[in-house]
This record gives C-alpha cells, sequence and structure tokens, in this order.
C-alpha cells in the first residue's frame, strides 16, 4: 500500500511504531536519563512530514481544586480526521523572586511533553523527571535527592577551603535569589547543583594552585673550599 492509500490511524500506528525518542538529557542531581517535549518534536517532525500530517500544541489555565494547573492539548491532523490528547501539569506554589512567566512556561513544558508521549505512545518507563504532583511520594523522593547532593557538594567545598559550610551554602542559593533551601522548586534542582558542582571544582583548582612549591628567585650558589696560607 502507498503512502497516500495509508489512512489517517494507519498513518499515526506508522509512526508509533517507528518513533524513537532517546532520553538525551542528564540530571545531575539525580543521575538518570530523561526526555522533555523539545526531544520528542524534534524526533517526530520527520515522520509527520512525510505523512503529511500537522502536529499543533496548545495550552490553557485551568484552576482546580485551588490550584493553577496547565492543559496541554496535542492535536494530529491530515486535514480531514484528527486525534486530540490532554494532559495536565500543576503549577508550582510559590517561586520567590522568580517571574510568573516561568512557573507557567515550567509547567506548560511538562504537561506538553505528557501531551506528546500519550498522542505518540511513548512509554516515559521509570523516567524520574516529572512534575511533582497530588501522589506526594515523587515529590518527596526528589527533594530528599536534592537536600542529599546539596549537602554533600557544599561540605565538600567546605572541606576543601576552609569556610563554614553555612556561609557557602548561603552564599550558593543566594546567588540564584533563594533565601533558603526550602525555596528552590524542582524544575530547579538541576541548575542549584550543577552550580555547586562547579564550586568544588573551583576549590579543588584553588588548593593545587595554592599548594604549588614556589621556586627561589635567587638561585644558591654553590660553596667552595679555600684553604689560606698555602
Amino acid at each position: 500500500m502507498s503512502e497516500s492509500e495509508l489512512t489517517f490511524n494507519q498513518k499515526l500506528i506508522k509512526i508509533q511504531a517507528e518513533l524513537k525518542v532517546p532520553k538525551s538529557n542528564y540530571s545531575d542531581f539525580g543521575g538518570y536519563n530523561f526526555r522533555n517535549a523539545e526531544d520528542i518534536l524534534k524526533a517526530v517532525k520527520p515522520h509527520n512530514q512525510n505523512h503529511g500530517l500537522l502536529l499543533t500544541l496548545t495550552d490553557m489555565p485551568i484552576f482546580m481544586d485551588g490550584r493553577f494547573y496547565i492543559k496541554a492539548t496535542a492535536t494530529l491532523t491530515d486535514g480531514k480526521d484528527l486525534l486530540q490528547v490532554e494532559a495536565y501539569a500543576r503549577e508550582a506554589d510559590a517561586k520567590p523572586k522568580m517571574d510568573d512567566s516561568q512557573v507557567t512556561g515550567s509547567a506548560s513544558s511538562y504537561a506538553r511533553k505528557y501531551a506528546l508521549q500519550g498522542l505518540y505512545l511513548i512509554d516515559d518507563g521509570v523516567d524520574s523527571d516529572s512534575l511533582p504532583n497530588d501522589e506526594g511520594d515523587n515529590e518527596s523522593q526528589m527533594r530528599t535527592e536534592f537536600t542529599n547532593y546539596f549537602n554533600q557538594y557544599v561540605q565538600e567545598v567546605a572541606n576543601i577551603s576552609g569556610t563554614d559550610p553555612k556561609i557557602i551554602a548561603a552564599n550558593i542559593l543566594g546567588k540564584h535569589d533563594y533565601d533558603s533551601l526550602d525555596q528552590v522548586t524542582p524544575d530547579f534542582y538541576q541548575q542549584i547543583i550543577g552550580y555547586t558542582k562547579v564550586m568544588v571544582k573551583k576549590a579543588e583548582q584553588k588548593t593545587k594552585s595554592n599548594n604549588k612549591p614556589v621556586a627561589d628567585p635567587k638561585p644558591q650558589q654553590e660553596t667552595k673550599s679555600f684553604t689560606w696560607g698555602k
């Protein structure tokens, strides 16, 4: 059967079977690979083009149970038939000193990812890359991992530099406009951990530089023995 003879459903089934979206992103603090909405879009665009299908994504803010959510809708059509898949992601409770548009944008990215995964039947497996939801378990696990890694790297910097770890932690958080570790939300975990790891490397490099032996600027003269009166 030629491409032009395939029905809309047959085209979608073929794409779902052929589409491969590797988890090309790595979480430094969690130690796992994950994919995001951008990865899925990059992988699926050639397939949609080959089959003459149009994919669109739309977002809509929704207020439910006292919380704001983003509803993302992925729509695939051949001009006659269409299929829509919706997904929801909750906006963070608060993000001190951060722009509201960044909060909404983060939730939108997660919601779009889930909508695309539903449309193309992409199995997320045990991927830890998820926005905290009402179940709470995943949020608690991510928070624990983040806190452990943060404290570990802060202590390493403190051991190397001889500085109070509380001062180091306060400086790191202050650089990112946070007053305490509790204010950091999941979508900024990786950024904070990455910055802290860089501080460890810089502290190590500074220590090595300070411990280098300093060459004597005045070369020592060879001591000669003289016998006088001979």
